[in-house]
Formats: structure tokens, C-alpha cells, sequence
């Protein structure tokens, strides 16, 4: 089954946003190539870092087959993760990734079409954000597959990915 039912809609669909060099991505962009979508921010104390890690360390072991797939990382945190953050947050997990940053609006949308719950939550003087983390596991030609849990180890990352391709 390609598409997983949550009552009567679907996950997934497209998206366009900035890059973390300001050029305008679509999900169409990466057709042909699988993607392994994960929503975070960068000030993440712990799953996020955590989870990027092992997507850098499942392409690491994919050799050459990583040339087939795209990592592409959406921040829940607009408003912090500025795209000068970005750029040094994802080439820290692997050279590959893409982070997309969008308005609070386009961000709330998209994520509510990849049924991403996440909110902000008042933290000393600051907030954090709540949020559900998954890796969200895309065919070819964007469509939604599965998605791998947090914790999810590197050789489970890299079977599921070989299955897939």
C-alpha cells in the first residue's frame, strides 16, 4: 500500500519552500530520488539531533545507493532557525541534507498534511517545541511509504531504504 489512510485523507502531498541557501524547493524536485523527510529545529536539546545522526550514518552505509535518496529536513522553529542556522545544523548530519524553512503558516500546513503535531511550549524565558518525530520515508515519485519512530537504528534506517529503492 502506497498511501497510508488516516480516516479519509491521505498522508503527504507537495510543498515548496526556501532552502537553507535561499532557492525555492519542491518536493517535485527530488523525483526519482527517495526521500527521508524529517520535521525538528535546531535548538533541540535531543531527538532531533539524535535522529539526523542516524540519517547521515544510514546514508554513510548505503555507499553509493545514497546518491538515491535525498534527506530533506523542515523546521518546525521559523522564527529561530534562520537559514544561515540551518546551513550549519544540517551539513553537520550529512553533506547531502536539504532544510526547508517556510512562514509559520506555510509550516503549520505542511505539517498538518504530513499529520506532524507540534506546538510551542513556554520554557523559562524562552519556548521549545513539542513535537512528534518521525522520519517519513517518500518513494520516487514523492508519495508517502512509511515512516521509521524515533530511536529508529541505522541498519533498520538502511533495510527499509534498500526495500524501498
Amino acid at each position: 500500500m502506497n498511501e497510508l489512510m488516516s480516516g479519509s485523507s491521505q498522508v503527504g502531498g507537495p510543498f515548496a519552500l526556501p532552502d537553507q541557501w535561499g532557492k525555492t524547493r519542491s518536493l517535485a524536485d527530488f523525483r526519482g530520488k527517495l526521500v527521508l523527510l524529517y520535521f525538528g529545529f535546531a535548538s533541540c536539546p535531543d531527538v532531533c539531533p539524535t535522529d539526523l545522526a542516524v540519517i547521515g550514518e544510514a546514508l554513510r552505509r548505503l555507499g553509493p545507493q545514497a546518491e538515491e535518496v535525498q534527506p530533506l529536513f523542515i523546521t518546525l522553529d521559523p522564527l529561530r532557525d534562520t537559514p544561515e542556522v540551518l546551513r550549519e545544523y544540517v551539513a553537520a548530519f550529512h553533506p547531502s541534507f536539504v532544510a526547508l524553512r517556510g512562514s509559520e503558516a506555510e509550516t503549520r500546513d505542511i505539517a498538518t498534511r504530513y499529520k506532524v503535531f507540534f506546538e510551542k511550549v513556554s520554557q523559562g524565558q524562552g519556548y521549545a517545541i513539542d513535537h512528534m518525530a518521525f522520519t517519513f520515508v517518500l518513494d520516487r515519485e514523492g508519495r508517502y511509504v512509511a515512516f521509521l519512530p524515533p530511536g529508529t537504528r541505522a541498519e533498520r534506517m538502511v533495510a527499509m531504504v534498500r526495500q524501498v529503492l
